[in-house]
């Protein structure tokens, strides 16, 4: 595997900074839009589990760095990636670009995974979107592969 690769998603969030900064940090806030559950807030050098109820699905996730208002590094999943969030101050909002780094997986399964986190942080970002700026929980996560 390739030290190069890596998934980007992005989305500009048409709020300031800190709210952003804080829909990620703050399961209260992060549970509107991505995962249904966490044992806590996101703090540099602990971890903290997330779970995603309709799936039956948890990660440990540590947080390895957190400078406020600009980046969240995170360690998680299975096979445990590393996972960057950063935050920059644009003039109509706030960008917020995810990479996710470090993949184990090789042919068919680096793609499969590639596939996955693009998908994944791409409808994250577009759940975080509607809910902080329209006040909508487009129930993005758990619609998009509903159990029969």
């Amino acid at each position: 595997m390739s030290a190069e690769t890596y998934v980007e998603a992005q989305m500009l969030i048409r709020k300031p900074v800190a709210d952003v900064f804080e829909a990620f940090i703050n399961p209260e806030i992060t549970t509107q839009f991505w995962f249904t559950k966490s044992t806590g807030k996101l703090e540099e050098g602990q971890t903290v589990t997330w779970e995603w109820e309709m799936y039956g699905v948890k990660s440990n996730v540590k947080v390895h760095e957190i400078i406020s208002g600009q980046r969240i590094k995170t360690e998680w999943g299975d096979p445990a990636v590393m996972v960057d969030y950063e935050f920059k101050e644009m003039e109509k909002g706030t960008l917020v670009v995810i990479k996710s780094y470090g993949f184990a997986q090789s042919g068919e399964d680096l793609l499969r995974a590639i596939n996955d986190n693009t998908g994944g942080f791409t409808t994250v970002l577009d759940g975080c979107k509607a809910y902080l700026e329209h006040g909508i929980k487009l129930n993005l996560i758990e619609d998009k592969f509903p159990q029969k």
